[in-house]
């Protein structure tokens, strides 16, 4: 057994991951004729994610303290805590079969074109998006409030500059380095922890 997990591993690192016995085809093929669901799904569930963590943290670090502060804190531990799959069953009910705005699963037809890929997509997507952006608020709040308090900061804010400049350009530009580590962090977890959520779905990632 050992012998055979050391061969294994040398194929490994030349790309060779074996014969699939239950799918009778190579690996390596079988994994590739199933990323596109989960790349595309990976890569949406990000923007989401940041399009909702982002702005969150830097309001939460502005007005620290205050309600808005935490609104966005309570609502962020939601977040963190809501199982995925409950999430998609709910959306299911809500989007799909309610209002039917959305393909309640699946991945559209062999021929489908990418807006209907999109529009199969985006239900899990927005999943996955909330979820993790519980993560992305939290960092970027704590990497806004080591920044705001940064003498540079102070002095911009002397100069007569205005406070929004101040806080997208001076303060975000500065705090951008741990967050854009954080998101590298979601994708590779998205990429890897999407399963549940391609389930509920019936995404064939």
């Amino acid at each position: 057994l050992l012998l055979q997990f050391v061969l294994w591993l040398k194929e490994c690192a030349t790309g060779n991951l074996g014969q699939s016995i239950f799918l009778q085809q190579p690996v390596t093929q079988a994994l590739l004729q199933r990323a596109e669901p989960t790349f595309f799904l990976a890569m949406f569930s990000l923007a989401i994610a940041a399009a909702i963590g982002i702005p969150a943290g830097i309001a939460s670090a502005v007005w620290r303290g205050r309600p808005i502060d935490q609104a966005v804190s309570g609502l962020a531990m939601l977040a963190a805590n809501i199982p995925s799959f409950w999430l998609g069953l709910f959306f299911i009910q809500l989007f799909a079969v309610r209002f039917r705005w959305f393909p309640v699963a699946g991945y559209g037809a062999p021929d489908a074109s990418f807006f209907e890929r999109l529009q199969h997509l985006f239900l899990p997507s927005a999943v996955l998006g909330v979820v993790n952006s519980a993560l992305i608020t939290r960092f970027t709040r704590a990497s806004m409030l080591d920044v705001l308090d940064a003498g540079f900061v102070r002095a911009a804010r002397a100069k007569g500059i205005s406070e929004l400049r101040v806080v997208l350009r001076h303060a975000f530009g500065n705090a951008l380095v741990p967050i854009i580590t954080v998101l590298g962090l979601t994708l590779a977890l998205l990429i890897g922890g999407a399963i549940v959520t391609e389930t509920v779905f019936g995404l064939p990632g």
